[in-house]
C-alpha cells in the first residue's frame, strides 16, 4: 500500500486522539484550577489552604492520572478500531477527524467540570453537618454522603466514557458514510498492526488491558477513599507509595494476565475485546476478594481465634494481597483468552 500522506496521518490516528483527549483535558483542569484559585473570589483564601494540604492535592493527582489513563486509552481504542473495521483508506477520509474530535471532547468536558462537579458538591453539602437533610433521616447522614460519592464517581466515570464515545463517533462519521465509497477493496482492508503501531497486536491487546484495569482500580480507590478516609495526613511519602504501589503492581499484574491470556500468532488488536477484558476481569476479582475476604472472616468467628490481634489482622492483609495479585494474573489471563477466542 503506498505510504500516502493521509494514508501517514490516518495510522497516527490513534495516537493522535490519545494524545489530544489528555492535552485538552490537561488545559481545562488547569483553566478550572486557575478559576477556583483566583484572588478576588471570597473563598479562595479557604481554597488554597485546602488544597496545599498533601491530602486534599494527592488525591486530586491521582484523579487526573486515573482520568488521563482512562481517556487515553479508549481515544485510542475508538481509534485503532476504525483502522481495523474501516481500514486506511476510510479513516483517512475524515481529514477534520482530529478537529472533530477535540471539539466534542471540551463539551464533555465542561459539561463534566461546570455542570455535573458542582451539582454533586451541593448533594453532598446537603448530608453533611448542618446541611438541609442532616435531620431528616434516622441512618447517619455519612452513609449517605457515601452514597452521592458513589454516585458522583459512578456518574463522572460514566461521562469519560461517553464523551470519548461521542468524540470518535462524530470525528469518525465521515469515514462510516463513506464505507461504500472508498477507492477498492485493497485499500479499505484491514491495516496491519505492526504496520500501524510499530508493536505486535499482542503487545497492544497486553497495554490496552493493563491501562484500563489500573485506571478502574485507581477509580475504585478514589471513590472509597472520598468516603472512608478523605484527605488523612499520613505524610507525603507515605500517600504517594500507597497510591503508586499498588498502580504499578496492579498496572504490570494486569499486562502478564493480557499477555499471557493473547496468543502470539493474534492477527488483530480488536481492542474494544480488550476493554471488555480489562472491566470484565476488574469486576470478577472484586467480587471474588469479597467473598474470599468474607469466608475468612466467617471461618474467624467459627474457630474463635483472636483476630482482631496484629498478627491475626496483617496475616489476613498480607494473605488477601497475595489472593489478589494471583486473582488479577488468572482471571485477566482467563478472560483475554475467552474473548480473544475466536481470534487465537
Amino acid at each position: 500500500m503506498p505510504a500516502t500522506p493521509s494514508f501517514v496521518r490516518a495510522l497516527r490516528l490513534p495516537r493522535d486522539f490519545a494524545l489530544i483527549a489528555i492535552g485538552l483535558d490537561a488545559v481545562m483542569f488547569v483553566i478550572n484550577m486557575t478559576v477556583l484559585l483566583l484572588p478576588d473570589r471570597p473563598e479562595s483564601d479557604q481554597l488554597r489552604s485546602a488544597y496545599a494540604s498533601p491530602g486534599v492535592w494527592i488525591m486530586l493527582l491521582v484523579g487526573m492520572v486515573m482520568s488521563w489513563t482512562m481517556v487515553a486509552t479508549l481515544a485510542w481504542s475508538h481509534a485503532r478500531n476504525a483502522l481495523e473495521r474501516l481500514g486506511m483508506a476510510r479513516v483517512a477520509l475524515a481529514y477534520d477527524a482530529r478537529l472533530r474530535f477535540g471539539g466534542v471532547w471540551v463539551l464533555a468536558m465542561v459539561l463534566n467540570y461546570y455542570a455535573l462537579t458542582p451539582l454533586f458538591y451541593e448533594f453532598q453539602v446537603m448530608f453533611m453537618p448542618g446541611g438541609r437533610f442532616e435531620d431528616v433521616f434516622a441512618y447517619p447522614t455519612r452513609s449517605f454522603m457515601g452514597v452521592v460519592t458513589a454516585l458522583q464517581s459512578l456518574v463522572q466515570l460514566l461521562v469519560l466514557v461517553l464523551g470519548v464515545w461521542l468524540a470518535a463517533r462524530v470525528a469518525l462519521a465521515r469515514s462510516r458514510a463513506a464505507a461504500d465509497t472508498a477507492p477498492s477493496a485493497e485499500d479499505a482492508g484491514a491495516v496491519d498492526a505492526s504496520e500501524a503501531l510499530g508493536v505486535l497486536p499482542r503487545r497492544s491487546v497486553a497495554l490496552v488491558v493493563a491501562a484500563m484495569f489500573s485506571s478502574l482500580q485507581l477509580w475504585g480507590g478514589l471513590a472509597a477513599a472520598r468516603w472512608a478516609f478523605p484527605a488523612q495526613d499520613f505524610g507525603v511519602a507515605a500517600q504517594l507509595l500507597a497510591w503508586v504501589l499498588p498502580l504499578l503492581v496492579g498496572f504490570a499484574l494486569a499486562f502478564l494476565g493480557g499477555w499471557l491470556g493473547a496468543r502470539p500468532s493474534l492477527p488483530a488488536v480488536r481492542p474494544f475485546r480488550a476493554v471488555a477484558a480489562a472491566v470484565l476481569s476488574f469486576v470478577l476479582v472484586q467480587v471474588a476478594c469479597i467473598a474470599i475476604a468474607l469466608a475468612w472472616l466467617f471461618l474467624a468467628a467459627k474457630m474463635s481465634f483472636s483476630f482482631y490481634s496484629g498478627g491475626g489482622i496483617v496475616g489476613f492483609v498480607i494473605a488477601l494481597v497475595l489472593v489478589y495479585m494471583a486473582l488479577v494474573v488468572a482471571i485477566t489471563c482467563g478472560v483475554t483468552r475467552r474473548l480473544y477466542r475466536a481470534y487465537l
